[in-house]
C-alpha cells in the first residue's frame, strides 16, 4: 500500500431544489389558491476521521466529491426531498486547509470526529409562500441556492505517542519490529525505510501505545534534503522522541549533533520535546568503545541514555520502563 500524506481535492455540496408553482384544482374546494411546495435542501459534504485508514491514498485516484442535490418542490404543498449528505472518510490526524488561502479549516484527530466542510444549498420557496391579501394567485417561485464549493488541501500528520528518530541505518525499523507486531523492511543499506511505520507496543497494563518509525534524517533534512523533510511533520504530534544512535557509526557523537540540529532548524517545538537517547547495536561494538561513547553523550545531553541492542533485545525492557514513566509523567502535567 502506498503511503500518501498530502492530497488536493474539490468538494461540492448539493444545490437546493427549486420551489414549484402550482395551484389547487379540487372539486368542492373554492378558490383553491397556490399550492407549490418548497425545494429540498442540498446535501452537505462531511469529513470523518476513522481509525482503519493510515494514508490519503484514496484521494490520489478520486479528487472531486459532490453531494446530492435537493429535489424540486411538489404540488399540494409538498416539500421536495433533501439531498443525501456525502461523508468522506479520512485518517485520524488529517488537517484540512483551504487550498487558495492556506487557512486551516479543521484538524481531525479523534476517531469519529467530523467536520462539515461544505454546506448544502437551501431549497427555493414555492408559490404558496408568496400568498398574500394583495396577491391571491402568485405565479412565481424561487430557485434553490447553490451548495458551497471548496478546493481543499489535505495533510496527514500521523497520531503516535512515541517517535523514533535517527540517521539512516541507526536501527529504527529493527527496534519497532522488536517492540511491536510491525514488520517494516529491514536491510543493511541507508533509506531502507521510505515511509513512516507504525507499531503498537503494549504497556504492562495492557493498553497500546503507538510508536512511529520515521524515515532516516540526514543533514539538511529540514530544507528538503533526503527523505526527512517530507516526514518530519509526522513527529509534530508525538509526546516523546526516542533518539536512536548507531554505536557502529564512524562518529556517533557527530550523528547525535546532526539530528539535534535538524530538530532545531525544523522548529515547531521539536527540539524541546521530551527525549530519550538509545545507543544501539551494543552487540556489535566492544564494551570499552560503548563506554567511551556513552560517557560523551551523557556530558552533551540532559536526556536519559540507554545502551541497547534492538536485534538481541538487550536492555529493551529497561528502555520501555523509562518510556512509560516519561509518558505517565507527561499525563500528570
Amino acid at each position: 500500500m502506498q503511503f500518501i500524506d498530502r492530497a488536493k481535492i474539490e468538494v461540492i455540496a448539493g444545490n437546493g431544489g427549486d420551489g414549484m408553482v402550482a395551484f389547487r384544482r379540487e372539486k368542492y374546494v373554492p378558490a383553491g389558491g397556490p399550492a407549490g411546495g418548497n425545494g429540498g435542501r442540498g446535501g452537505s459534504v462531511i469529513l470523518e476521521a476513522v481509525e482503519h485508514l493510515q494514508t490519503l491514498l484514496d484521494f490520489k485516484y478520486k479528487r472531486i466529491f459532490k453531494a446530492e442535490d435537493g429535489k424540486r418542490g411538489g404540488s399540494n404543498n409538498c416539500t421536495g426531498a433533501s439531498g443525501q449528505d456525502l461523508c468522506i472518510q479520512v485518517p485520524c490526524g488529517t488537517m484540512i486547509y483551504e487550498a487558495e488561502t492556506e487557512n486551516l479549516l479543521g484538524d481531525l484527530i479523534e476517531p469519529g470526529q467530523t467536520l462539515c466542510i461544505a454546506k448544502g444549498g437551501t431549497g427555493g420557496l414555492g408559490n404558496k409562500h408568496f400568498l398574500s391579501n394583495r396577491n391571491r394567485a402568485p405565479d412565481y417561485a424561487l430557485p434553490g441556492k447553490e451548495g458551497e464549493q471548496h478546493h481543499l488541501r489535505l495533510e496527514l500528520k500521523l497520531i503516535a505517542e512515541v517517535g523514533i528518530i535517527g540517521l539512516p541505518n541507526a536501527g529504527k525499523s529493527t527496534l519497532i519490529a522488536s517492540l511491536s507486531a510491525a514488520r517494516p523492511k529491514i536491510a543493511d543499506y541507508p533509506f531502507t525505510t521510505l515511509v513512516p511505520n507504525l507499531g503498537v507496543v503494549r504497556k504492562p497494563s495492557g493498553d497500546g501505545t503507538v510508536f512511529a518509525d520515521i524515515p532516516g534524517l540526514i543533514a539538511g533534512a529540514h530544507e528538503g534534503v533526503g527523505l526527512g523533510h517530507d516526514f518530519l511533520r509526522h513527529i509534530e504530534r508525538t509526546r516523546l522522541l526516542l533518539h536512536l544512535i548507531d554505536a557502529t557509526a564512524e562518529d556517533p557523537i557527530a550523528d547525535y549533533h546532526t539530528i539535534e540540529r535538524e530538530l532545531e532548524a525544523y522548529g515547531r517545538g521539536l527540539r524541546d520535546r521530551p527525549q530519550i537517547l538509545a545507543l544501539n547495536k551494543l552487540d556489535a561494538v566492544d564494551a570499552e568503545r560503548i563506554k567511551e561513547i556513552a560517557t560523551e553523550l551523557a556530558q552533551l545531553s540532559p536526556h536519559p541514555l540507554f545502551k541497547i541492542s534492538a536485534v538481541t533485545r538487550l536492555n529493551l525492557d529497561s528502555l520501555l520502563q523509562q518510556i512509560w514513566k516519561t509518558l505517565e509523567g507527561r499525563d500528570s502535567l
